[in-house]
């Protein structure tokens, strides 16, 4: 496999409630108008029809999909839009069936009729969407495919060369576990050191500090306002939000005004065991939530699965090291993205294609393997804690009640979480010599698994809680 993944490819800034079914096809909606203006035809365009496939339109709805599309379409970005001026484009598409292309002109658009929702699956890919751009005397089609994670292809996989080039400047290249163990025995190094030295060849030492620190800044911010976020939910379910009541019973009533304040608040409080386990899990429902309310979280490696890492990083800044700086943000970070990158070459982090094994599963093993290192693990260690993570989370199905990203979704990332946690505490008390399972082996596994799934379990709202459970039980 001739591909390269960045830290900051599986660590994208976005917009919930999905990196597949929200964050891809925005992506894909920006790749349409570039082919547009590359064509030569953008200002010609008085037409575009958006057709959504497979997992896409069976759960579209729930994971918007379609607001999604119209975002991208309009040329808003989502990792700068403003949050608040989400709901103001999507009123003024619905009001005046009018659509603002790419941001330069306005052409009609009726939801209704310009995005169609089709239950066939396309053979590429369970996520596939279909743009299609009219003109006076002509029309342009290009197709797409979410495969997580906010990943976007075609089907003629037109970036592989481009990717190819930036993989022959890493002087680490890195498609299997065992390939990374070999390089940090070699090297002498830890396995964020590693990956330090590929992401410097592709770009300047300030640029990775500021860019980790961004994505770092954007998963605090998300917790703080999670935590400081009382109400419902929208979709229809009327989950109520939990990370407030949790907050304001373990944080009291202490004075803070900004999320680094909080930070050091949070480290004041009472930390036994059955607190730990509130604060985890408060951290991440804080982060899903956001995401459910279609706020800005981190993909890592997916939205669905978004609050495990920042959950563990911030267990560790507040709990484990009150001492814990920037280096160790920036080294948790490069090992979880890493840790990531090798399930999605050699399995997928796409629920829509392997279950939530590929999404919370996954996201654990990341931040076991990141949590290892800081507490002093072996990279033998911490591939042995992300072994453990994911053996434990195998065959995990996506079964999201009425296609929204809140049950059992939200949940999932407070076990995800501590299940990280736990198993880099074995992990740590393991001799690799003793260790039976490598993780190149629970990948392997993992995509066998995924394969034998039965698609009603992918993503697709027909099988497991989310037919059991129904709108009327909420």
């Amino acid at each position: 496999m001739n591909e390269c993944i960045s830290v900051f490819d599986m660590l994208k800034i976005g917009v919930g409630p999905s990196s597949s079914h929200t964050l891809g096809p925005w992506r894909g909606a920006e790749r349409f108008l570039k082919e547009l203006r590359e064509e030569g035809i953008f200002e010609k365009v008085n037409r575009v029809k958006v057709d959504l496939y497979g997992s896409l339109s069976l759960t579209g709805k729930g994971h918007a999909t379609d607001l999604a599309v119209m975002l991208g379409i309009s040329g808003a970005d989502p990792e700068y839009v403003p949050i608040d001026d989400i709901a103001n484009i999507i009123d003024d598409i619905n009001l005046n069936r009018h659509i603002f292309l790419g941001g330069l002109q306005y052409i009609p658009f009726d939801i209704a009729t310009d995005i169609v929702f089709n239950k066939n699956f396309l053979p590429f890919h369970a996520n596939g969407f279909t743009f299609t751009a009219y003109t006076d005397d002509n029309e342009y089609v290009s197709t797409f495919y979410s495969i997580g994670g906010g990943f976007v292809v075609k089907e003629e996989r037109t970036v592989a060369k481009e990717k190819e080039k930036i993989k022959c400047a890493f002087p680490f290249p890195i498609d299997l576990a065992d390939e990374l163990l070999a390089y940090t025995r070699t090297e002498n190094k830890k396995i964020s050191e590693i990956v330090y030295e590929n992401e410097k060849s592709i770009r300047t030492e300030e640029d990775i500090h500021k860019e980790l620190m961004r994505v770092w800044n954007t998963m605090l911010e998300c917790m703080y306002t999670g935590c400081h976020t009382e109400g419902t939910l929208p979709g229809g379910l009327n989950v109520r939000r939990r990370a407030f009541d949790m907050h304001k019973g373990l944080i009291g009533d202490a004075i803070y005004n900004s999320p680094q304040e909080w930070l050091q608040t949070i480290r004041k409080t009472e930390v036994k065991f059955r607190q730990i386990l509130k604060w985890v899990s408060c951290f991440a429902l804080a982060v899903n939530e956001v995401n459910a309310a279609l706020g800005r979280v981190v993909t890592a490696p997916t939205n669905g699965s978004a609050g495990v890492i920042p959950a563990v990083l911030m267990y560790y800044m507040v709990i484990e090291n009150h001492q814990a700086d920037d280096s160790h943000i920036k080294q948790f970070l490069m090992v979880a993205g890493e840790i990531g990158s090798i399930f999605k070459k050699g399995a997928t982090i796409s629920a829509a294609m392997g279950g939530c094994q590929a999404e919370i599963g996954v996201s654990s093993a990341m931040a076991a393997a990141a949590l290892c290192e800081l507490m002093g693990g072996s990279p033998e260690q911490c591939l042995i804690a992300a072994e453990i993570a994911m053996e434990h989370h195998l065959g995990m199905t996506c079964d999201p009640i009425g296609g929204l990203v809140q049950i059992p979704c939200i949940e999932r990332n407070t076990m995800g979480a501590i299940k990280a946690i736990n198993a880099a505490e074995l992990a740590l008390e393991t001799d690799p010599k003793n260790a039976k399972v490598p993780l190149d082996k629970v990948v392997n596994t993992m995509w066998q698994t995924a394969q034998d799934m039965n698609n009603k379990y992918k993503e697709t709202s027909e099988g497991g809680l989310a037919v059991t459970v129904n709108n009327a039980d909420c």
